[in-house]
């Protein structure tokens, strides 16, 4: 029996087997798909024809892969050309896909690096944003008073600049820059005009890599073998530099967290979970000191067994670090031991020791990893039992009289406004928790509807906030440094249509069209029984009179209606200003907007003495305003 039919004994479509069997024995990652196109887990492999067709073989499974394969339809594949890379595709891919069956992990915020420029004299400065020209990046830092006291302490060391001078030998040469205000204050020893050497400050950069990497042992003896040679030689002010250096140095030592007295490096995993979350940790040991630790936060986890949380936990942690220790201390085995040690050993360019410990000190440090990762769990579910506290009453009775599947703790509504045609506007309302969110409030102004088509209004102003939002979360989505956006981009929960069936058809048409009628929850609202309508249903939703639910859908439909209004009499205010003031010549918009502001209204600025409009313009204006509205006045005397 040939492969192929090997395979379509299990009963899957022969064209996804024959994919399988044609797969290349090469490193790569392997993405499965299911019915609607839709990525749903992404891995990676050494030969990518064996570990797929592992999949579809007749052989034990656990739960989470038997629903996997039961839910593939297709797959695709890269190549890569080692290992290495095929791990780094996956994490990759992992990020910009979140397929379901992968283990995501989360972090609760953007960490800050040390950042070591790739310039002729090199800066250290904290960053957040990862640049990739050559400089070196040394974190992420979980505790950033820790970070800011390295930095510090580099700073009182060393004397590394702080500008952001483009200096080179041409540049000191010319002698295109000059001392800055560091200097004078010891803070800098001169760098932009060649006060220190190229030799000199290479040095410096180097110690400084070392204190952030913890090496400050071999560090110690090399400053006090200079500082005595120093004194011998007689270079007495040398040798106090090198003192003072070596004793801020041994301070800065006093004050690491020491956890073995083993003068070795390692990491140390920790796990701990709790019911349908996980949290792993890493702590960073140099020297026998500790210098951070890393967390991670795993969501959906009742299906994941603790080897492949631990192994993604290695995966995404060395991804981040430049630097592989010699010794790494885990819970429990990893998935797959032997590619993360083989992986790891080419990173590091030697051995690693990767160890389960059991007993003595050793495993103490690991039980220290798992209550650490213990009590970031327990604070984090507590804090989102709190912000589900925060979720108001009437948000959840909604959910419940339309039988929703989550609350809709975000809601946005819509609604028209105009008088006999004119001014076109909508307007759109956002409440959180039950609560208006007026930073969220948009207006707009109708540019393609020029005449009073409620359909037609309603299909342009859902058309260009859902196109725009698309995009945002799209971007936010793709980008790698996430930390740039002001705000996270997210959908609705909800969003009512101030409208019957006709307004809800026609956003529905919008929605459809922008592929998010499955994302977001949309239902109309009809004034005249506040009737709730869901797309595609021909019989209504009647909320209890009395409930809250009913209360807050009547309250977002109002305050929509409100805000439309107050938009649409700015805009007929306006032009009312435009046709009455800024008619009288040499007066502006912002001048008539300063008068009537100033006055109240343009009945109040007809009846104005010439002194009074003198407080707001000059006299040849207040002369000009008096005459226009004389002259008009005597018209309508004539024409009476």
């Amino acid at each position: 029996m040939s492969e192929i039919e090997l395979l379509e004994s299990a009963s899957f479509p022969k064209e996804l087997m024959e994919k399988v069997a044609s797969l290349p024995q090469k490193s790569g990652c392997y993405l499965y798909k299911n019915d609607t196109g839709k990525i749903i887990y992404v891995g990676k492999a050494i030969k990518l024809r064996n570990r797929v067709k592992q999949y579809f073989q007749d052989r034990p499974k656990d739960a989470k892969t038997k629903v996997l394969v039961s839910k593939i339809s297709d797959l695709d594949f890269f190549i890569t050309d080692t290992e290495a890379e095929a791990l780094i595709l996956e994490d990759t891919l992992i990020k910009e896909h979140k397929p379901k069956y992968n283990i995501l992990l989360r972090d609760d915020k953007t960490f800050p690096y040390i950042r070591v420029t790739n310039e002729d004299y090199p800066r250290i400065f904290s960053t957040r944003i990862i640049v990739k020209d050559g400089s070196k990046y040394f974190g992420p830092f979980t505790d950033v008073r820790a970070q800011k006291y390295v930095l510090k302490t580099l700073s009182t060391l060393y004397k590394i600049r702080s500008c952001n001078l483009d200096i080179t030998a041409d540049s000191i040469a010319k002698q295109k820059h000059k001392v800055c205000l560091d200097f004078h204050i010891k803070k800098c020893e001169g760098p932009c005009v060649g006060l220190v050497e190229k030799q000199k400050y290479a040095e410096n950069i180097k110690q400084s890599v070392a204190i952030i990497n913890g090496k400050t042992g071999e560090l110690e003896k090399q400053i006090e073998t200079q500082m005595l040679e120093a004194a011998e030689n007689l270079k007495f002010e040398e040798a106090a530099l090198l003192r003072n250096r070596l004793s801020i140095l041994m301070d800065y030592n006093s004050k690491q967290k020491i956890v073995s007295t083993e003068n070795i490096d390692r990491d140390v995993f920790g796990i701990f979970r709790n019911e349908d979350y996980a949290c792993t940790l890493v702590f960073k040991v140099r020297e026998g000191k500790l210098l951070g630790k890393r967390h991670y936060l795993i969501h959906n986890v009742l299906e994941q067994v603790d080897a492949e949380i631990i192994q993604r936990t290695m995966e995404s942690w060395y991804l981040e670090s430049d630097f592989v220790p010699r010794e790494i201390f885990l819970p429990c085995e990893p998935a797959d031991i032997e590619y993360i040690t083989g992986w790891l050993g080419e990173k590091r360019s030697g051995a690693v020791s990767v160890m389960i410990p059991k007993i003595g000190d050793k495993r103490k440090l690991v039980e220290m990893a798992n209550t650490n990762a213990s009590q970031i769990l327990g604070d984090h579910i507590e804090a989102i039992e709190k912000r589900e506290q925060v979720i108001s009453r009437a948000v959840i009775s909604l959910q419940r009289d339309l039988r929703l599947k989550n609350p809709p703790r975000l809601i946005e509504c819509f609604d028209n406004s105009h008088i006999q045609g004119t001014d076109l506007v909508s307007s759109m309302v956002c409440f959180e928790d039950g609560k208006p969110k007026k930073s969220a409030y948009l207006k707009f102004k109708n540019k393609t509807v020029l005449k009073n088509d409620d359909f037609a209004s309603m299909r342009e102003v859902i058309l260009r906030r859902y196109t725009k939002l698309k995009f945002e979360i799209e971007e936010y989505e793709k980008a790698e440094n996430k930390e740039l956006f002001k705000k996270i981009p997210r959908y609705p929960d909800m969003v009512i249509i101030d409208g019957g069936k006709g307004q809800l058809s026609s956003a529905m048409e919008i929605f459809t069209e922008l592929g998010l009628q499955k994302k977001i929850i949309v239902i109309g609202l009809a004034k005249r029984l506040e009737e709730v309508f869901f797309p595609n249903e021909s019989e209504s939703v009647l909320l209890p009179r009395a409930s809250s639910s009913l209360r807050l859908i009547q309250h977002l439909r109002d305050e929509a209606h409100r805000f439309a209004i107050t938009y649409h009499r700015s805009l007929r205010d306006k032009r009312t200003l435009q046709t009455e003031l800024t008619e009288i010549q040499g007066l502006g918009d912002k001048t008539a907007e300063k008068l009537l502001i100033g006055i109240g209204s343009v009945t109040r600025i007809k009846e104005a003495t010439k002194e009074e409009l003198k407080e707001y313009v000059n006299e040849k204006i207040a002369d000009k305003i008096i005459a226009h509205f004389a002259e008009i006045s005597e018209t309508n005397e004539e024409n009476e």
